[in-house]
C-alpha cells in the first residue's frame, strides 16, 4: 500500500493515487474519478486494462478511462425526466442532445476523498449537490475498491435526502493479452435480451431477443467484427451477486464478471483514438473492451425498464467483481 501525489488539475488541486496489492493483483487507483489507472496480475507482463499515464489525459482524450461514472451512467435522451411531478434537464453533453454519464461533469471529474486505505483495499467518498448537471438531491456515494483472490472488486453505495435518479458503474477498458486491439477475444454473456438503439445510440424502447443477432455472446464467441455499444439485459432488476459474462483472450487469460446489476454495457472500444496509453503506447480502436455492468440506458424514460430511483431513506447498492485466472 502506497500513496503519492499523481499531478494536478488545471485549478490547481492535487490528484493523488494509491497502489494496492492482493490477491495476486497490483492496481493503481487515482482520487480523480474513482479511476482504476493500471492493474497487473502476478506473472503477466502486461497491463490488464487501459489507463493514461498523465491526469491531463483523463479530461481528454481519456476521458472516462476506469473511471466510476453517474450519478446517472449511460444516456439520458434529451437530458430530460419527469421524477415527482417535476421535469428535469440534465446537462447536454452527448452530441448537444442528449446526457451521457452524468453529464460534463460527472463522477469521472470529480476529486473523491480517501475515507479509509488498506494495503488490498481503499474506500474513496464522494458528494454530489442538490442541482448538480441538474439532477435533484444530495447524493452521497461510497466506493470500496479491493484485489482479492484474484478479483478487482467494486462495493458502490449511495444514499440521497431526495428522490433522484443513481445509477453508477465502473467504466474500465480491459485487455487481456496486451495487443495494440482485442482481436483474438471471445465472450460470453448471460443475457437472452438486448435494447436495440437509434443513430444516437439511445435505446429505441423494444427489449429484443438476442437471438439472429450480432449480440447474441450466450456462448462464446469473438468479440469482433462489431460494432456493438449496447445494453445486453441480464435481469429485470437487481439480483444477489452471480456470473454474468466472461471475456476470454488468445493467451488463455480469462476474467469473469459478477455482478448484482441488471444490465451490461458493452463497448468494443471502436471510436477509440490517438489515446496516450501506459508503457507508452497509443490506444486506437479496439484497444480495449469496456464491460460496463449497470442499469438499463434511459431507463428514466421507459416506465418498463428496470427502475433507477433512488428515494430518501433508502441505500442504493451495486457489487462488481472482476475475476482474473490465467
Amino acid at each position: 500500500m502506497s500513496i503519492a501525489p499523481a499531478g494536478h488539475l488545471p485549478d490547481g488541486r492535487e490528484v493523488q493515487v494509491m497502489t494496492l496489492k492482493g490477491g495476486g493483483l497490483t492496481a493503481r487507483v487515482l482520487t480523480l474519478g474513482a479511476i482504476v489507472q493500471d492493474l497487473r496480475l502476478d506473472g503477466i507482463a502486461h497491463p490488464l486494462v487501459l489507463g493514461c499515464p498523465d491526469v491531463a489525459d483523463y479530461l481528454d482524450r481519456g476521458r472516462y478511462f476506469g473511471a466510476i461514472v453517474g450519478r446517472c451512467a449511460n444516456r439520458i435522451a434529451q437530458g430530460r425526466f419527469r421524477l415527482d411531478g417535476q421535469d428535469h434537464q440534465s446537462d447536454l453533453n452527448f452530441r448537444g442532445r442528449h446526457t451521457l454519464h452524468g453529464g460534463s461533469q460527472g463522477t469521472d471529474l470529480q476529486l473523491w476523498q480517501i475515507g479509509a486505505l488498506f494495503p488490498d483495499a481503499v474506500t474513496l467518498t464522494l458528494d454530489l449537490p442538490d442541482g448538480h448537471m441538474g439532477f435533484p438531491g444530495t447524493l452521497r456515494i461510497t466506493a470500496r475498491i479491493a484485489l482479492q483472490d484474484g478479483a478487482l472488486c467494486f462495493d458502490l453505495s449511495a444514499t440521497t435526502d431526495r428522490a433522484t435518479p443513481c445509477n453508477l458503474t465502473h467504466h474500465g477498458y480491459f485487455t487481456l493479452d496486451g495487443a495494440a486491439s482485442i482481436a483474438g477475444h471471445r465472450l460470453s454473456v448471460a443475457a437472452d435480451h438486448y435494447l436495440p438503439v437509434d443513430d444516437d445510440l439511445i435505446p429505441t424502447g423494444q427489449i429484443a431477443p438476442v437471438a439472429d443477432t450480432p449480440f447474441d455472446f450466450r456462448h462464446s464467441r469473438p468479440v469482433l467484427p462489431g460494432p456493438c455499444d449496447h445494453n445486453l439485459c441480464l435481469s429485470d432488476g437487481p439480483r444477489p451477486l452471480r456470473t454474468a459474462a466472461t471475456l476470454t483472450g488468445q493467451s488463455g487469460l480469462a476474467m469473469t464478471i459478477l455482478t448484482t446489476a441488471c444490465g451490461l454495457q458493452v463497448y468494443d472500444g471502436a471510436h477509440l483514438a490517438d489515446v496516450p496509453g501506459l508503457e507508452g503506447r497509443t490506444y486506437g480502436p479496439h484497444a480495449g473492451i469496456a464491460l460496463e455492468a449497470q442499469g438499463w440506458p434511459d431507463a428514466l424514460n421507459r416506465p418498463d425498464f428496470p427502475d433507477m430511483i433512488l428515494q430518501p431513506g433508502a441505500t442504493w447498492q451495486l457489487t462488481t467483481q472482476y475475476r482474473f485466472t490465467a
